[in-house]
């Protein structure tokens, strides 16, 4: 079970931005911005490399709920999003998740 199984759950309190019956969203406790939250499907999907055909629509409606908060948090001006996958791409959690940023101008290359 990993920490998001466990904020999913409940079993770990979160600064939630959206529930629904697909996927989660909240804030990052160690933000890398002044705005940095994550979204995570509640389907136990390891990483990107664990997507099946069938959660196109699962992944899909993950953007749409990424755009949404997105203008909730009034980042108009733009903002980041970033997935990490495996070890070498910085995955730390071994649970889907979509890393969005914004609320600064944001440098490139990223690290």
């Amino acid at each position: 079970m990993t920490i998001f199984d466990k904020i999913i759950s409940k079993e770990i309190p979160a600064d939630i931005l959206h529930e629904d019956d697909d996927c989660l969203a909240f804030r990052d406790v160690a933000p890398q911005a002044p705005t940095h939250f994550l979204v995570i499907p509640k389907k136990p999907i390891a990483s990107v490399d664990q997507l099946a055909d069938e959660d196109a629509a699962l992944i899909g409606r993950m953007w749409l709920v990424i755009r949404d908060l997105a203008r909730q948090q009034k980042l108009g001006d733009g903002y980041r999003v970033v997935v990490n996958c495996g070890k070498d791409g910085g995955q730390s959690v071994d649970h889907l998740h979509y890393h969005v940023l914004g609320g600064r101008s944001l440098t490139w290359p990223p690290g």
